[in-house]
């Protein structure tokens, strides 16, 4: 049996309404990249260092920004 790894950013979603930062502010006044905002809204993957400069802007752990589950698959 192994297992496959999924990725989910609902806590990104989450911890932005949390904090009340919008897209268009993650965008346009913290300069963060619209193509790389469009890959995660499209559950893409990205690199570390992404998940690590939404970190250092929402002031948060990665846990708040990503999740990973474990599904088996037989």
């Amino acid at each position: 049996m192994r297992k496959k790894a999924t990725i989910s950013y609902d806590p990104l979603w989450k911890t932005m309404r949390n904090r009340g930062i919008t897209t268009y502010e993650l965008t346009v006044k913290r300069h963060f990249n619209k193509g790389t905002l469009y890959r995660l809204q499209q559950g893409e993957n990205v690199n570390l260092s992404t998940i690590a400069e939404l970190c250092e802007i929402l002031e948060c752990g990665i846990e708040d920004v990503v999740q990973i589950d474990l599904d088996c698959e037989k």
